[in-house]
């Protein structure tokens, strides 16, 4: 409870300072501020101007890539599988037929055929693909490095803030290396928390606590603005300062219009809503939309699980074709907006899958060769960067990294690739290592 008469410090309302410290989050029914404060502190060194953002659709448990960008129509039914290949709208390019939208809108995308690493369990090769360092070696082990999203929101913060810079739809994946680890909490994702394409989809981080309203909200706010000039440390680390300003800000989040009508979906036309497809896929591409647009830099949504060990067929035949529709759909839908050339699509997961049909009709983890897709940002499309080797086991020509992959994300979005961050121990660590840009991509 608030309490009105001790301290030894009153503003002219008679609200002692030390018990307007202890006003806190939970007063005002938040959970953003300490983030926003923090935020605002640890990024102004090396926040840069820049316009562009990045979508991501995180493949959770490997997409199998000889059933979609790298088929192999010529090889024994065992690897080849069971999809026929579809010309698309680039000469010489072909994809499997279950990615239609895709094939229609392929001088826009482009694919790397020739993504290696050397790890075959989901964990480690989560966490290689998500940061580009290999860390962990046994399951579920904590992450050693900040994935890219952590990275470009240190690196470059919201273009509009309190539009968060960093957002996961509809949450972070379960391994925990889509977190900013040594970079700070400030770092770490916006989680969204519920599916856009539910009928009554709502944001439950920005939603008021109980016996919050909006009037009491309003009030709390005419109560921060009587510190406006309030610019004093909270302890003595320095972290926390300029509490009015954080904790308005965060106000802002949950009570403004700005963020709320960036995560409404029903201001959206119901043709386009349909066009992206009424699903997560479809509904969490369109929000990742709206959001780039109201000044998010990156945002990645974690789809369904791609682990099909066994009939493949039918889980393909489920995670498919809506994520085919969702690409698609986006990448219409930036091209019609203007926005294309200011946002990097990335189509990708830990690792791809067997070139060969196991026994149980599905194929395995495979790390040795895989495949990615980009487009947006300014990087050309149309375009097949790499070859597997005849029947898709490895790399024949031009291999990639998962570090060569975040080297060309930060070069598109901006990002100087000597940026270095200390990591816990105070030894600066590179944000890409020996990676470097595809560019054959630009």
């Amino acid at each position: 409870m608030l309490k009105m008469d001790e301290g030894k410090f009153r503003n002219g309302s008679g609200i002692a300072r030390r018990n307007f410290l202890q006003i806190g989050v939970p007063f005002l029914g938040l959970g953003l501020a300490d983030l926003l404060r923090l935020e605002s502190q640890a990024g102004e060194a090396t926040r840069r101007e820049g316009r562009k953002s990045l979508i991501v659709f995180w493949t959770d448990g490997g997409v199998s890539q000889q059933d979609t960008w790298d088929m192999k129509p010529n090889a024994p039914s065992e690897y080849r599988g069971m999809y026929k290949t579809i010309s698309t709208n680039v000469p010489g390019i072909q994809l499997s037929e279950k990615l239609p939208f895709q094939a229609k809108v392929m001088d826009r995308l482009s694919i790397v055929r020739s993504v290696h690493h050397e790890n075959g369990i989901h964990a480690p090769s989560s966490h290689w693909m998500q940061t580009g360092y290999f860390g962990p070696t046994l399951a579920r082990n904590a992450a050693q490095k900040p994935s890219f999203g952590s990275v470009i929101s240190r690196s470059l913060g919201a273009r509009r803030p309190p539009i968060p810079a960093y957002v996961t739809i509809p949450k972070s994946e379960a391994f925990g290396y889509q977190g900013a680890v040594y970079l700070g909490k400030a770092f770490n994702p916006f989680e969204v928390g519920a599916d856009p394409n539910a009928a009554d989809f709502k944001l439950p981080n920005l939603s008021l606590q109980a016996g919050l309203t909006e009037q009491t909200i309003e009030s709390r706010r005419a109560l921060l603005k009587t510190f406006d000039t309030l610019r004093r440390d909270i302890d003595d680390s320095g972290v926390m300062e300029g509490l009015d300003k954080f904790k308005s800000q965060a106000l802002e989040m949950v009570a403004g219009d700005e963020v709320r009508a960036a995560f409404d979906l029903s201001a959206e036309d119901s043709n386009l809503r349909d066009k992206y497809g009424r699903h997560r896929y479809g509904q969490s591409a369109l929000l990742a939309r709206r959001l780039v647009e109201a000044g998010a830099r990156c945002v990645n949504i974690n789809t369904g699980n791609w682990d099909h060990h066994n009939e493949i067929e039918k889980g393909l035949g489920e995670h498919l074709p809506p994520l085919d529709k969702a690409i698609a759909a986006l990448v219409d839908d930036l091209t019609l907006r203007g926005m294309l050339d200011e946002v990097v699509i990335y189509c990708v997961g830990e690792f791809g899958r067997t070139p060969r049909m196991n026994g149980n009709a599905g194929r395995d983890h495979w790390a040795d060769c895989f495949s990615v897709l980009l487009a947006g940002g300014g990087i050309r499309g149309g375009r097949v960067v790499g070859a597997s080797e005849k029947w898709g086991g490895g790399v024949q020509e031009r291999p990639v990294s998962p570090l060569d992959l975040l080297a060309t994300i930060y070069h598109t979005l901006g990002i100087p690739l000597d940026t270095h961050f200390e990591d816990a121990s105070g030894r600066p660590v590179s944000i890409v290592g020996s990676g470097r840009p595809i560019t054959e991509l630009f």
